[in-house]
Formats: C-alpha cells, structure tokens, sequence
C-alpha cells in the first residue's frame, strides 16, 4: 500500500477513536445546521467568529490539515478566487487534524500569505461535520470544501482541487 493511502487510513482511524472516545453519538452532536452556531477564533486575529454570522453570504468552508500538499493546492486555488472576488464570497479553512494548533496553522497561513479566515475546528465541529457529510469531510488529501449558499444550505463539492474557476462555477450553481 503506498504511503498516501496509508496515511489516509491511519487518519481515518484516528478520528474512529477520537469521535468513540469522546463518547459522541450522533444523538449527542449538534444537530444538522447547527454546526453552523459553534464559536470558532480566527487563528489570524483572534477574533471569534460563527459560520452562521455570514448568513447572506456564500461561504467557502474547507477543511484542511498543515501537513497536507493537496490542501495547499486548494487554498491557492481559494487565494485565486479571493483575489478576483473580494469579500463577496467568505473564505473559512479549518484545520481538522487534531495533532496541530494554532501555532501551526498561523505558521502555515503566514508562510502562505493567506489572509482569510483560518481557525482549529473544535472536536464537536470535526464530528458534527463527520455526522452531515460523512468522513470525507476530513480526508485532507481530497481537499473537501463545502459550499455554504446565502440561506446556510450547504452542499460538499466534488473531491480533488477545484480550480477558481470551477469554485465560482459551484457558487454561481447555488445549493439547489
């Protein structure tokens, strides 16, 4: 098995054993929508912030781990389309991996010259996200991004980079 493939696996585990240690259920994660309400702090500011607070907006929600390559790419991408966009389209990136902090990321960011929003997912998000899109939500190397239209409806794109091209193509479709 090559190495990508069984560092996947071995995330995969790992957070198996983190959502049964936790003693989480799907009865007790927040329900669906919900996520969209738990309290984040910009890794860049400090700041805390909700998905929910950008109601009205489209909103890039990516889910991402330092160490991933792949990740990278699609925050380049991202990067694109915040250059071209502006502020009408909200950029979050959450770090899912729950063996790195703010530390790293804000390394990440700075050595990336990323100016949107970045913050450590806490584990009730991880999970909450795991419970309403399933464990590909966190698998870094497909470079998940979820599609959160105006009215909060929320839709995961397809996995692998996605071009700026293709994420304003997705936004411009909606949620739908």
């Amino acid at each position: 098995m090559n190495k990508m493939r069984w560092s996947l696996w071995i995330g995969i585990i790992a957070l198996s054993a983190i959502v049964l240690a936790s003693g989480c259920t799907s009865k007790s994660l927040p329900a669906a929508r919900d996520w969209m309400d738990i309290e984040l702090t910009d890794v860049r500011t400090g700041q805390t912030f909700r998905i929910s607070d950008f109601s009205g907006s489209p909103i890039l929600l990516e889910s991402f781990d330092v160490w991933c390559p792949t990740c990278l790419r699609q925050q380049n991408e991202i990067k694109k389309v915040k250059s071209s966009e502006g502020d009408d389209i909200v950029h979050i990136s959450l770090d899912t991996d729950p063996n790195e902090d703010v530390n790293k990321v804000r390394e990440h960011l700075d050595s990336n010259d990323f100016d949107w929003y970045f913050a450590v997912a806490p584990i009730e998000l991880t999970n909450a996200l795991v419970d309403d899109f399933g464990l590909s939500v966190v698998n870094a190397p497909s470079a998940p991004v979820i599609l959160i239209c105006e009215d909060q409806s929320s839709r995961m794109l397809r996995n692998g980079v996605k071009s700026a091209d293709d994420l304003i193509d997705e936004i411009q479709k909606g949620c739908q």
